[in-house]
């Protein structure tokens, strides 16, 4: 009787050994991904940060996340790092478009896949873009805007010229929206300066040089948030429509100080990332573009979009 139990701890031992042995050998051939972002401590990266990482945890992936505001580096200098490193895959979001080209080449010749995340790069030798269609989201921020106007109602349209097109890819695609229900739009009123420019002094200029304005789309919400405080202080009270789904602008809609906004999905981001860039390390087919598309909030919606965000947020 003994022997037998001792037979059967010996064979439970070399059993438990074996699967040991196995798990170790699973765990370290986890493909590794390397993700460079513009930014992981605002609300709209902190977000797409999470969906990242509910990719890398359901889809088995091992992941390290890099910015220049986290890694206190230019974002070139941390791809060249990361390049060190021959990551499985690279999921890059890029500050400056055409400056990343000549590294993310490098990737290719080590047949990394670089997905693109929320901006594009004029290459074709990535993967993948994951993000939103820019053109798309301005038409349908310039269609929830015009539902709240009249024809021949004028429009001001507020951006910034950056190395990317978001900004005026949103802007381009609202006031196509909107002429073509006979909204008209005001000229020459985008601002020239990338991160350092200020929203308020130049809607002062446009409502003081054009007070017959009824409407106001800014091509993300913290422009939008920034013209609705100069609004308020004014005691100009007419809709302005944003992008991107920030909770602040959302909590402005749920308690009826705006009726809608376009909200940008950077979760979904995140994790459509992961998912693609594990199909593409494994040599399965991975679309060239893929949309991760809009959602158009109101006060009907609003709640349950902040309490999701929130919910994301205290993780």
């Amino acid at each position: 009787m003994k022997r037998r139990w001792l037979i059967l701890i010996i064979f439970g031992f070399l059993v438990c050994s074996v699967l040991g042995f196995f798990y170790k050998v699973y765990a370290s051939e986890k493909p590794t991904v390397a993700v460079v972002l513009k930014n992981t401590k605002s609300e709209y990266w902190a977000i797409m940060v999470s969906g990242i990482e509910k990719g890398l945890e359901n889809f088995g992936m091992k992941g390290e996340i890099f910015s220049s505001d986290h890694n206190n580096e230019n974002q070139l200098s941390i791809l060249e790092k990361v390049l060190k490193e021959k990551p499985n895959a690279l999921i890059f979001s890029p500050e400056n478009p055409s400056a990343s080209i000549p590294i993310l080449k490098e990737f290719q010749k080590e047949h990394i896949p670089v997905l693109l995340v929320d901006t594009g790069v004029n290459w074709s030798g990535q993967t993948s873009f994951i993000g939103t269609d820019n053109v798309s989201l301005g038409e349908k921020a310039g269609e929830l805007l015009s539902s709240m106007m009249q024809p021949d109602d004028k429009v001001a349209l507020i951006g910034k010229i950056s190395r990317n097109t978001v900004y005026t890819d949103r802007i381009h695609g609202a006031e196509t929206a909107l002429r073509a229900v006979g909204i008209n739009t005001v000229e020459g009123n985008i601002l020239v300066d990338d991160a350092n420019a200020k929203v308020i002094p130049v809607i002062a200029i446009l409502l003081r040089n054009n007070p017959d304005i009824k409407g106001v789309f800014a091509p993300s919400d913290e422009m939008a948030l920034e013209v609705l405080k100069y609004l308020h202080q004014n005691g100009v009270n007419i809709p302005v429509v944003g992008a991107d789904g920030i909770i602040d602008m959302l909590k402005y809609i749920d308690n009826g100080t705006l009726k809608g906004t376009v909200a940008q999905n950077p979760y979904d981001m995140g994790y459509i990332c992961v998912e693609n860039a594990l199909k593409a390390v494994k040599g399965q087919r991975v679309e060239k573009k893929i949309n991760s598309d809009v959602d158009i909030i109101t006060g009907e919606n609003a709640k349950s979009k902040i309490d999701f965000l929130e919910g994301i947020l205290k993780k």
